[in-house]
């Protein structure tokens, strides 16, 4: 039997998960050679691409870390750690033990916390930190977006739009629309939702990417009549988007957060990788020779 797994907001204690350097001390492989060490919290696509490009360099090791709510992730290049640090505090720790040499915050858009935990902890550090974030949305000609600030507004909103919703703001806003009886919800997931959830309530496990067609089907089959999603960017999802434009479809759309005040941000691994051979220079004049096109 699985563990129960941790309410929102609770510190998970981190484990070990699959990947190359997984169950190996850190600090020893320093010691042992290993060179400039790079932490990337991760958990998206981008944090993918960028431990797959930072894994091979020569003199490199990157650590990915996740979040733990995926109970079953895929393997990384790399090391990887999953669960919670502990706060601010605990990640500064991790930093200092672990011998960071560069910290990227590739979370989620939607990671306010952690990112703001990651800003205060390489402050605290003095560690190099880079926010690598993908593009947000951009409407087009046919839209018909209406922008909210978070789910509970755009949940308060829903009453002036059909009664059958496709919700793509993710498990963890479902509690903000607990409360309305008036709409059958539609909610795409990786894994079961839990409590509180919608009354009227359709699950659909899934996982991205999805095809134009695919999505088209979707809103047509479900007769939806508005879609509630957050500004998540990238091309993964984009899809409904389209289809909703094509359908004439109002869409509730959750801005995202801004990244923490002061913070180099990147919107691709290529960006990333000739941000980290700015900043890692500085810090470590041994490592001259690490650039953006180092392989």
């Amino acid at each position: 039997m699985r563990p129960p797994r941790p309410e929102a907001g609770q510190h998970t204690p981190a484990r070990e998960a699959p990947g190359r350097d997984a169950g190996r001390d850190a600090p020893a492989q320093r010691a042992s050679g290993r060179g400039l060490h790079v932490l990337v919290l991760g958990g998206t696509t981008e944090a993918r691409a960028l431990a797959a490009a930072l894994d091979p360099r020569p003199g490199t090791r990157v650590t990915t870390s996740l979040a733990g709510r995926v109970t079953a992730p895929a393997a990384l290049p790399g090391a990887v750690r999953v669960g919670g640090f502990g706060g601010p505090g605990g990640l500064a720790e991790w930093l200092r033990a672990h011998e960071v040499d560069a910290l990227v915050d590739a979370t989620h858009p939607f990671a306010g916390t952690m990112s703001g935990h990651a800003a205060s902890a390489a402050a605290r550090t003095g560690t190099p930190l880079l926010v690598l974030r993908r593009p947000g949305w951009r409407e087009q000609p046919g839209d018909r977006w209406e922008w909210v600030d978070s789910a509970e507004e755009a949940a308060r909103r829903l009453s002036a739009y059909g009664p059958r919703a496709l919700l793509t703001t993710g498990r963890g806003s479902l509690a903000a629309f607990a409360a309305i009886d008036t709409h059958h919800f539609l909610v795409r997931a990786v894994e079961e939702p839990r409590p509180p959830t919608p009354r009227h309530l359709e699950v659909l496990l899934d996982r991205g990417p999805y095809t134009l067609e695919a999505e088209r089907a979707l809103l047509r089959e479900h007769r939806v009549d508005v879609l509630v999603t957050k500004d998540s960017g990238g091309t993964a999802t984009a899809a409904k988007l389209t289809a909703a434009r094509e359908r004439g479809l109002p869409v509730l759309i959750v801005r995202r957060p801004a990244p923490p005040a002061g913070v180099p941000v990147t919107h691709d691994v290529p960006q990333t990788l000739e941000q980290l051979a700015r900043i890692i220079r500085p810090t470590r004049p041994a490592a001259g020779e690490w650039t953006a096109g180092s392989t």
